[in-house]
């Protein structure tokens, strides 16, 4: 799944760190298929097709700008983004502690940094689109 949030809707202040964001994120995806795999877990093929759904339905938002861009879409997205990421870092922090990085062929500790990093990046750029919204 391709994340577009990186798109640029006329802040490219915003849209460069959320292209670097949403490279690594799609790394990290590849790398827990690669994890999965070699733990033996098998995939619902089914979810990544709902969450799909779930996220083009979730656009459709009574925001007065039912086609377009809203001001507040890109605040929409960051927090998506950031409960994602932050997700995605309990999850790398639990494998690390499973001390499975042997049987996963991973180092989870590295992951888990990027993690952290990552949220600390999107906070700081929905806390610049809410300046953006506000005037400042």
């Amino acid at each position: 799944m391709e994340l577009d949030l990186a798109s640029n809707k006329g802040d490219e202040a915003l849209a460069s760190p959320l292209r670097r964001i949403s490279a690594e994120i799609e790394a990290d995806r590849e790398t827990l298929e690669d994890v999965l795999d070699r733990l033996g877990v098998s995939r619902d093929r089914v979810k990544p097709v709902g969450a799909w759904l779930l996220e083009r339905l979730g656009r459709l938002k009574l925001n007065g700008h039912l086609r377009g861009y809203s001001p507040l879409s890109r605040l929409l997205e960051l927090e998506g983004l950031a409960i994602g990421i932050a997700g995605k870092t309990e999850l790398w922090r639990t494998l690390a502690g499973l001390d499975l990085d042997q049987r996963a062929g991973v180092e989870f500790d590295p992951l888990f940094a990027r993690a952290e990093e990552q949220h600390s990046l999107v906070t700081a750029l929905h806390q610049l689109a809410v300046a953006a919204i506000d005037g400042r």
